[in-house]
């Protein structure tokens, strides 16, 4: 939905960046230039720089959820390296945090110089090591906070009167049953068949 918001508003040249077939599917039909993360291993920020001029993105929206997808034994792993002496500590720290930020990581290495990271996904962790030289020395613009839907809602559904520009009419991917709810989370969770977004009927 981010990129389907940011080619309505006429951002030009918007990329999609997920593991879901289906998902990089959705987006690529509506005009996203999609990338499959499965198919980078670390060098998905130099990807992205090449198909903006060697720019970057000026703005990248990390919406990935709680935490990308929650990672214990990092967490536990911080935690623990807090308490070693600085010397030791620092390069283990570069690793323990790397993959409940992975997303995050990305989007600092990603975006261009003087660029905005917007955060709609949920970092709770009071540990999480971010790379504060390199946010400082890009000058990047953070942007983040709690989902005020209220404060948007009446000028999206004014929008949404005569044409779905978004294509929010279509965007649910099963429409079940109520008491289809439990096993429907569980396929969306582990990202099976195709499950995006459901519409359930009481």
């Amino acid at each position: 939905m981010s990129c389907r918001v940011a080619l309505h508003r006429g951002a030009g040249k918007v990329i999609g960046i997920n593991l879901v077939p289906e998902r990089l599917e959705r987006a690529r039909e509506r005009g996203v230039e999609v990338f499959d993360l499965t198919s980078y291993d670390g060098e998905l920020p130099g990807a992205i720089r090449e198909v903006t001029d060697g720019r970057g993105p000026d703005s990248v929206i990390d919406a990935v959820g709680m935490e990308a997808h929650g990672a214990p034994v990092a967490g536990l792993a911080q935690k623990l390296v807090g308490l070693l002496p600085d010397a030791v500590a620092e390069p283990m720290l570069k690793n323990a945090g790397v993959d409940r930020l992975a997303a995050l990581y990305t989007a600092i290495d990603a975006v261009r110089r003087g660029g905005t990271i917007s955060i709609s996904g949920v970092y709770g962790g009071a540990a999480d090591p971010l790379p504060m030289m390199q946010i400082f020395d890009k000058q990047i613009q953070l942007r983040m906070g709690q989902a005020n839907v209220r404060a948007w809602t009446d000028e999206l559904l004014a929008q949404l009167v005569d044409d779905d520009p978004y294509g929010v009419d279509t965007f649910a991917s099963h429409h079940l049953p109520l008491d289809e709810a439990p096993a429907a989370y569980e396929r969306f969770q582990d990202k099976k068949d195709g499950y995006v977004k459901v519409i359930f009927k009481p």
